[in-house]
């Protein structure tokens, strides 16, 4: 257990039990060629194999293709994923969905493709209002009404986790704002994760990708705890995030260690393959932690950040229209929220930043928030990623929109281990603009 383990203190009334959701997960060199004899045990036989235009001209696409082939199914492809989806590109795949009356899924990609290929499966399979799932209070928040159909997720980058959760996320265009689908339903059925799709990977994607992995760890491990949550009636109201836990700090706390040592070298030297390799272990080990914890106010600003852009096109990344990958517009907000989350949980914040590599000898409660905030400057500063929201183009009139657009993430916000006011976000954003 966490050397913190006085976090977890039992409280009348509240929760006392946790859960442990455990993707089904196949990890190495050379496994998306396993994934026809995968997709035929989970009964498949009419497959929609979801990528996008760019990856579908790789290899590893090709040799997932080949396989599925190969055990005999039928295999049609749909390569309309958009990079950063939105409502429309998620109702188009839908549709894609339901006109192809497929009995499984098969993604390649990044967290677009993985998110994208699991609404589709969704609204295929229990058609509905596009609102009526969607995290409420923007949308309705009703739960899914029964299992999908099976689908198995071929992560490429180092960084979302999505095949290991039952969350999708997407822009909301309508509203300006990112929001998403949480349901352990989404969960993929499987995971085939091979981590030699990330050494074609632009350094920018890789520390983009990175710093989501790390904001996964760091936030699931400061999450509130599980047993401050009220108790559910019945077990079925437990909730999916349901902040820290023993099962979810064995994760974060080896995902930390691994970004500590393997981020820098990862972005920074393409041809650093074990370091690319550990990167993508970390994102697993990330993905599974988050998954049972989830993860709070960072993800809960990104939201904003990403669905109010104006002109910034990050090198490396498609350049057709503006965007702030997802994984940058969790970071730039990460040292200004953990200076403010710091006091509610210092131990913890300690232990963080010296999983990442920080000097944290003789350091004290009073010392938590700068340390944890220095060592990730000094992590973003070393990768090129932007200083700061000013960095990716927000300066003071924005605060006022960023600040609504997160204050709607409640389902992010309620998990961090210190109250959150709306006039506290203002002052976050405020806090980071700019770090150096």
């Amino acid at each position: 257990m966490s050397c913190c383990h006085n976090y977890y203190v039992a409280t009348e009334g509240n929760e006392s039990v946790f859960s442990v959701d455990i993707s089904s997960i196949t990890f190495g060199h050379g496994v998306l060629k396993e994934a026809g004899e995968h997709a035929k045990a989970l009964g498949m036989s009419r497959v929609a194999l979801f990528t996008d235009k760019r990856l579908g001209s790789l290899p590893y696409v090709a040799q997932v293709r080949d396989s599925l082939k190969a055990a005999g199914l039928d295999v049609v492809i749909y390569d309309e994923v958009k990079v950063e989806p939105t409502d429309q590109s998620f109702l188009a795949a839908a549709k894609f969905a339901a006109e192809g009356k497929f009995d499984g899924y098969v993604s390649v990609g990044g967290g677009s493709v993985i998110d994208t290929c699991k609404a589709a499966n969704l609204y295929a399979t229990w058609p509905a209002d596009f609102l009526d799932y969607v995290n409420a209070p923007i949308g309705a928040g009703k739960p899914v009404p029964g299992a999908l159909k099976p689908h198995i997720a071929c992560p490429t980058t180092c960084g979302t986790g999505s095949e290991c959760t039952g969350i999708t996320i997407f822009d909301l265009l309508a509203m300006q704002v990112k929001t998403g689908i949480a349901s352990r339903r989404l969960k993929p059925s499987m995971a085939l994760i091979e981590p030699a799709t990330t050494y074609t990977l632009p350094k920018n994607v890789v520390a983009a990708s990175g710093f989501d992995v790390l904001s996964h760890a760091l936030e699931s491990y400061t999450a509130k705890p599980y047993t401050r949550r009220a108790a559910p009636g019945k077990p079925a109201l437990r909730p999916m995030s349901q902040g820290a836990n023993p099962w979810s700090d064995l994760g974060c706390e080896a995902a930390l260690t691994r970004l500590g040592q393997y981020l820098e070298r990862a972005v920074n030297d393409a041809s650093d393959h074990e370091a690319r390799d550990e990167m993508m272990y970390a994102a697993t080990l990330a993905g599974i932690a988050f998954g049972n914890s989830g993860v709070h106010v960072p993800h809960g600003m990104a939201y904003s950040v990403a669905g109010l852009v104006k002109d910034f096109r990050p090198e490396g990344y498609p350049q057709e229209e503006p965007m702030v990958p997802h994984g940058m517009s969790v970071i730039v907000n990460a040292p200004s929220v953990f200076r403010f989350t710091a006091s509610a949980c210092p131990e913890r914040h300690i232990h963080g930043a010296a999983c990442l590599g920080a000097d944290t000898k003789g350091a004290t409660a009073a010392d938590a928030a700068e340390i944890v905030a220095a060592q990730l400057i000094k992590m973003m500063k070393a990768t090129g990623i932007p200083n700061g929201v000013g960095g990716v183009g927000y300066g003071e009139a924005d605060v006022a929109g960023l600040t609504k657009g997160a204050w709607a993430q409640q389902r992010l916000l309620t998990n961090a281990p210190r109250e959150i006011t709306e006039k506290d976000l203002g002052q976050l954003y405020r806090g980071a603009m700019r770090y150096w």
